[in-house]
């Protein structure tokens, strides 16, 4: 099953996701890990940024077609489910 990497950037809080060897704040822009050895290879690259203090709690997680399949996930991508007028929700 295809995944995405994920994490937070620690001097904000502010949820990110993996794209070629660096970190975007667009759902969209994050890159899909098709395979298993992708997906391994991209958490493995992804620990320098978590050796320099740069991003904490670094996962993969799980897509349905190109969406999050957990709710977690999908509030993580889009921001607060109780205000669609505020955060990245407002945007789409």
């Amino acid at each position: 099953m295809a995944q995405k990497l994920t994490a937070n950037r620690l001097i904000d809080g502010t949820v990110l996701y993996w794209r070629a060897g660096e970190w975007t704040e667009s759902f969209a822009e994050g890159e899909v890990l098709a395979s298993e050895d992708a997906a391994k290879a991209a958490l493995a690259a992804a620990q320098d940024f978590v050796a320099r203090n740069l991003v904490v709690g670094t996962y993969l997680f799980e897509l349905k077609g190109e969406a999050p399949l957990k709710e977690r996930e999908i509030i993580r991508a889009f921001g607060p489910s109780v205000r669609p007028d505020l955060g990245k929700q407002a945007v789409r």
